[in-house]
């Protein structure tokens, strides 16, 4: 079993209220498990305005599809025009 693992930061310039960014980000969530399947959650910068840090999971049986559909998932967030993608990260657990 693989566990393919995501962590994104995207700035949202456009939000001046946490109620603003919960409704972004819900929104790209809800996007990205219908599209991709995946687990998703805001793991950190819940307090910032500006910023959000996403996580998302992907278990399956092979590194290659996990890593693949995650670097599809990173081109949908930057083609969404929610925000900057500032930062992300892939990795792969084998369990």
């Amino acid at each position: 079993m693989v566990v393919s693992m995501l962590k994104f930061i995207i700035e949202l310039p456009e939000t001046y209220s946490l109620k603003d960014k919960r409704r972004i980000v819900r929104s790209l969530k809800d996007k990205l498990i219908k599209k991709y399947k995946l687990s998703v959650s805001e793991v950190d910068l819940q307090d910032s305005h500006g910023y959000a840090q996403l996580g998302a999971a992907l278990v399956s049986n092979s590194r290659t599809f996990g890593e693949t559909v995650l670097h599809k998932a990173v081109d949908f967030v930057e083609s969404e025009n929610v925000g900057r993608l500032h930062d992300y990260s892939i990795l792969s657990e084998f369990y």
